[in-house]
């Protein structure tokens, strides 16, 4: 019986030593499933908004813009010419059309071809979670049954009816937040045409443009996001326009162009992703075409896979960074949808179809845009969206300070090879991506997400104080205004720096460099935090503050009660001086 027990035990022993000198080429080590860096990250997804209204907002992530109007009817032609010069929804403006002429294409305004539901059901197909559609745009005719005006699509054309109205109790049937784009300039009511649309607003105009908002939030429902545009209002009528929105309906969303940072969230730039990190609720609109918004006939429609995985990129690239991505469709004067556009939809959708927790659902990460794509973590599950397919055939993650489980690319039951190199994830790509719009890795992590940025600095050793540089610091960017889109500028509103000490320790802070004297700033090392004011903080120590071993430890410096979401934070760090005080 031995000898049998012996030489079943050495054919075990043969087989297991077969298997570590071949292992299958997808299978980790033991070590590298079970085990991440010996240093605990920071917290690796970003978090929505501390304001549940606006945390509520942020989740919708990916929407529908529509912009439709009398515009639509002329679809960028003019007298038989197509009108090159702008977007073809200023039209009106760029041809010099005068208001009576303009009103000749109102009176023959009929979409019967706008269906809401196919509409809306194009959006649910498309993976979008809200609807907003131009309520006024710049030539002042309002899409809605308004009684400030005769100059709107009930009163002014044959169709005789209010399609936000039918559109709005649609999004509701179908499960859809909806929301109002509203511009600020109106050429009806007095604007004069310019090509900046950068117009102030006179008193005149005002009891208009109030009544008509009140209008608005009052007869279509619920409102979850209202977007405002254009013209430079001064200080107290954004205030008084974003207090009528909130009035009638608290929990919406207003945008940054109402101007005077009275907006809820950021408007960035026509397909924007941002190159840095932005703090804060912010939004990218986006366009099919980048020539313009509006429906235009002649417009240029080719290469569908080409614009597929663009858009598929820009919606992964803002979503990966913490915005909300807008995504706009130009309908017909009659209403119906052009079909390369609704091509393009079902196009996204079906990628959506494909990862269906990569995006929806999921969330934005602190990795940034990396050299070969995005990233995004739902869960315990991180998806690598792989928008640049890597020739070296490794897809290299940096800082990842959490244990991995698995890796594959989402939607294959096939293993890819990976291993750990120091805190940084490499997976081996197979030749060809599995998706061909925008492929996506997923890895199963031991944990939730935790990363080790990039700039960790260790404290010194034996007591010996430590030197954080201007470089070491990570910034928070944001976007300020002083009344108009052409005075919109970059702020910062956040520098941070991360430190680790191989134990437990008690440490002071002396900030070097020069702050605004009256402003009271926020000092936060991990959990605690010192309020101090700015002619202060740069003038000798701060502490004592706790930081834990084996541990990332963020040192943050932000203004204790900003104005508003991007008021620059005023605070120039040349260095940070960390001086041991003794074991905690």
């Amino acid at each position: 019986m031995r000898k049998v027990l012996g030489v079943m035990l050495a054919l075990l022993l043969a087989a297991g030593a077969v298997g570590v000198a071949n292992p299958p080429a997808a299978v980790a080590t033991q070590a590298d499933r079970t085990t991440g860096p010996r240093t605990q990250g920071i917290p690796g997804e970003i978090e929505p908004s501390g304001d549940k209204d606006l945390a509520a907002w942020q989740k919708l992530q990916f929407g529908m813009f529509i912009h439709w109007g009398l515009f639509s009817e002329l679809g960028g032609v003019w007298k038989g010419k197509p009108v090159t010069k702008g977007y073809s929804e200023q039209i009106q403006m760029w041809a010099d059309i005068s208001e009576r002429e303009y009103l000749e294409v109102a009176e023959r305004f009929r979409p019967d071809r706008f269906d809401p539901a196919e509409i809306c059901s194009l959006a649910k197909r498309a993976g979008m979670r809200y609807v907003v559609i131009t309520s006024k745009h710049h030539d002042g005719f309002s899409m809605f049954d308004t009684a400030t005006t005769g100059y709107d699509v009930v009163d002014a054309t044959p169709y005789g009816k209010d399609p936000l109205k039918a559109l709005a109790d649609e999004c509701r049937s179908q499960g859809l937040k909806f929301g109002f784009y509203f511009s600020l300039v109106d050429w009806h009511q007095g604007h004069d045409f310019d090509g900046n649309n950068n117009n102030p607003i006179p008193a005149s105009m005002e009891p208009v443009i109030e009544e008509q908002l009140r209008e608005l939030m009052t007869r279509y429902g619920d409102i979850s996001e209202v977007w405002f545009d254009m013209s430079s209002p001064t200080a107290a009528q954004s205030e008084k326009f974003a207090d009528i929105v909130h009035e009638h309906q608290p929990k919406a969303a207003i945008n940054s162009r109402v101007w005077n940072n009275k907006g809820d969230f950021r408007t960035l730039g026509d397909n924007e992703i941002p190159s840095v990190a932005l703090d804060g609720a912010w939004q990218t609109p986006a366009s099919i075409y980048h020539e313009t918004w509006g429906y235009r006939s002649w417009q240029k429609r080719d290469d569908l896979p080409g614009k597929i995985r663009d858009l598929v990129g820009g919606l992964t690239g803002v979503r990966a960074r913490g915005g909300n991505y807008l995504l706009n469709i130009g309908p017909r004067g009659d209403g119906s949808v052009v079909g390369f556009e609704a091509d393009v939809l079902r196009g996204i959708g079906d990628w959506l179809g494909r990862h269906p927790d990569a995006v929806l659902g999921a969330s934005a990460t602190r990795f940034g845009g990396l050299p070969w794509g995005e990233v995004t973590v739902n869960d315990r599950d991180l998806f690598l969206h792989v928008t640049r397919w890597p020739k070296s055939g490794e897809l290299r993650l940096p800082g990842l300070a959490t244990s991995v489980r698995d890796v594959r690319e989402d939607g294959s039951a096939d293993r890819l090879a990976w291993h750990r190199d120091g805190d940084d994830l490499v997976v081996t790509l197979p030749d060809r991506p599995r998706d061909k719009v925008v492929p996506v890795v997923k890895a199963e992590l031991g944990g939730k997400l935790r990363i080790i940025p990039a700039k960790t600095v260790p404290l010194g050793d034996d007591g010996k104080a430590t030197v954080l540089e201007s470089t070491d610091f990570e910034h928070g960017y944001s976007y300020a205004d002083s009344g108009s889109y052409y005075s919109t500028h970059r702020t910062t509103v956040r520098h941070s720096a991360y430190i680790t000490a191989d134990r437990a320790e008690r440490v002071s802070m002396t900030v070097r460099g020069e702050a605004r004297p009256d402003a009271l700033y926020r000092l936060q090392v991990g959990r605690h935090s010192r309020l101090v004011r700015g002619a202060d903080l740069t003038r000798g120590d701060i502490g004592p503050f706790s930081v834990r071993g084996r541990q990332v430890t963020p040192v943050t410096i932000k203004l204790a009660a900003p104005e508003h979401a991007g008021e620059e934070l005023g605070l120039r760090i040349d260095s940070l001086l960390i001086v041991p005080v003794g074991s905690d």
